[in-house]
């Protein structure tokens, strides 16, 4: 993890390149928007937040970012205090809260400003009729998160059960720490869809996801697992372009499936017969 952020401290430009976000000030927080296209459903937009990975920013995966408001989903994404890229924050030393080595420190309390972001922006979005001039559905909300920003994810979504927003409809983890919840926490508390993402290069938080007992296997249903042929953890951030067209296709066919309850279900055909890009892909529907 410390060459996680010092990559991406060394590469925080471009990790900001190709930005069509707004960018708002909520609650003191530092947050992009990026508004859906087309014609708005009778009930509003259905909403995406973001949380970004350890010492990047709210505007690390642009890629995915655009593809979502593209699809027809409003998406909001604080900066966290760890964000690092931009010119506006800090570039210094930067240190986790805990050893990410030592799952065995990490608990509720680790982090927990980051649940505090999503829930006090979740709050703005939803306070009025609309947000910027844009209405939401508030039955259609789903989280995503990479890294750091899916442990943020999948915490918020019930895996610190003291963290749980019942807000949050479906939960997509890129590559997400998470090894604390595999140890002390509770996935299966989630009690909504997830999705998990990897790559077989990812050698620090995929092998957390996909073990025995891991937090795939230890997550309820209906929950998915997918993992990409040679990717590693920031095949999920601008710095790679070769699985973008992928981690769009997947991101957008689970939040359709359980957000917007599309048919034909594209996430199955994808799940049931995946580009030769994705080394595996599993899931468990159960009776949802």
């Amino acid at each position: 993890m410390k060459k996680l952020a010092l990559l991406l401290l060394l590469t925080a430009s471009y990790l900001q390149a190709a930005e069509s976000s707004t960018h708002l000030t909520i609650a003191g927080r530092d947050v992009a928007v990026w508004k859906p296209s087309g014609s708005a459903p009778a009930s509003g937009y259905p909403l995406i937040l973001f949380s970004h990975g350890f010492s990047g920013c709210n505007t690390q995966s642009v890629f995915l970012m655009e593809a979502l408001a593209r699809a027809g989903y409003l998406v909001v994404a604080p900066n966290h205090q760890d964000a690092r890229c931009g010119s506006n924050h800090p570039h210094g030393a930067l240190h986790p809260e805990e050893p990410f080595r030592d799952d065995s420190k990490w608990s509720d309390a680790t982090y927990r400003d980051r649940a505090d972001d999503i829930r006090v922006v979740l709050d703005a979005v939803l306070a009025g009729k609309s947000f910027q001039e844009v209405r939401v559905d508030r039955e259609r909300i789903g989280i995503a998160g990479h890294s750091l920003g899916g442990y943020t994810a999948l915490g918020v979504a019930g895996a610190w059960p003291s963290w749980k927003d019942r807000r949050i409809k479906a939960v997509l983890a890129l590559s997400p720490y998470c090894s604390p919840y595999v140890r002390s926490g509770d996935p299966g508390h989630m009690d909504v869809p997830v999705m998990y993402q990897g790559g077989t290069r990812d050698l620090g938080e995929t092998p957390v996801v996909r073990r025995p007992q891991g937090a795939y296997d230890k997550s309820s249903a209906p929950k998915y697992y997918v993992e990409f042929e040679a990717a590693s953890h920031f095949a999920w951030t601008n710095l790679n372009k070769i699985y973008q067209d992928v981690i769009n296709s997947y991101s957008l066919a689970f939040f359709d499936r359980y957000l917007k309850n599309q048919t034909p279900d594209r996430l199955a055909q994808l799940m049931a017969a995946p580009p030769k890009i994705v080394s595996e892909a599993k899931a468990d529907v159960g009776t949802r």
